[in-house]
């Protein structure tokens, strides 16, 4: 398989597995369990587990593009600060804020500590994650084979 096919494959597989956390299993979630703070661990399980994946994920979708673009700088032909590798910096950075600096946030002002309110950094939060999503499936459309 080649790199340009890996790349394309690991952004796909990203961008639907965060459509299917944020389309399905989130609200499934709070429509089926009975108790919301229940669905609330049940969400916060599968989010952590998308941001700890989605490092790994940026992180070798960053290397297969940086080479691609430096070989495509080389060549004359573009920047090796592409679109795409700027796609998956912003998503890199979604992740990154989303979850990691606003997660510890959520659990303090759920406790009652802190500026703002959980409802406040909870709707944060999910606009990075819907960020994140369009930013990775632009991504992946940009990679997949003409």
């Amino acid at each position: 398989m080649s790199a340009n096919r890996a790349a394309a494959l690991l952004a796909g597989l990203w961008a639907g597995i965060l459509l299917a956390i944020g389309l399905i299993g989130a609200p499934a979630g709070f429509a089926t369990l009975a108790v919301s703070a229940d669905a609330g661990r049940v969400a916060g399980r599968m989010f952590a587990q998308e941001a700890y994946l989605g490092l790994g994920v940026a992180i070798v979708l960053f290397l297969l593009e940086r080479g691609r673009a430096r070989r495509a700088a080389e060549a004359g032909q573009g920047s090796a600060l592409n679109a795409n590798m700027l796609l998956l910096l912003g998503a890199l950075f979604c992740t990154v804020a989303g979850y990691f600096a606003l997660q510890p946030m959520m659990a303090a002002a759920r406790a009652g500590q802190g500026p703002w309110s959980f409802g406040v950094l909870h709707g944060v939060s999910a606009a990075f994650f819907g960020l994140k999503a369009l930013l990775v499936l632009t991504l992946a459309w940009r990679l997949v084979p003409r």
